[in-house]
């Protein structure tokens, strides 16, 4: 199974931008769908954006805003977020599609004033 370390998460107020980026172990990573998840308090973990090459799809919520990417030679995946809303608060994680049973900490991303 994939290891996962993300990285990136912080505070910024809204209409903001933050990149995350998710470091990920395994020797065949590019064969991989790769995704963005995120998981806010009391709500379930949600599926935000995907990659596979070349193709990427979003939430609605997010569509616009989000862009995701991926490095194969980095075994990296990124998550630029743009025009942040409070809504947007929740731990994000990556993690392949579908996910395994092997999930990283996480980064926490907070928008607010």
């Amino acid at each position: 199974q994939g290891q996962f370390v993300e990285s990136g998460g912080g505070l910024v107020q809204p209409g903001g931008s933050l990149r995350l980026s998710c470091a990920a172990s395994g020797s065949i990573f590019s064969t991989y769908v790769m995704a963005w998840y995120r998981q806010a308090p009391g709500k379930q973990r949600e599926l935000v954006a995907r990659v596979s090459f070349p193709s990427t799809n979003y939430a609605d919520s997010v569509k616009g805003r989000f862009t995701i990417s991926r490095d194969n030679a980095k075994k990296t995946v990124y998550l630029q977020m743009n025009s942040l809303k409070p809504e947007d608060t929740a731990v994000y994680y990556c993690n392949r599609v579908p996910p395994t049973g092997s999930w990283g900490q996480g980064t926490q991303v907070t928008v607010s004033s």
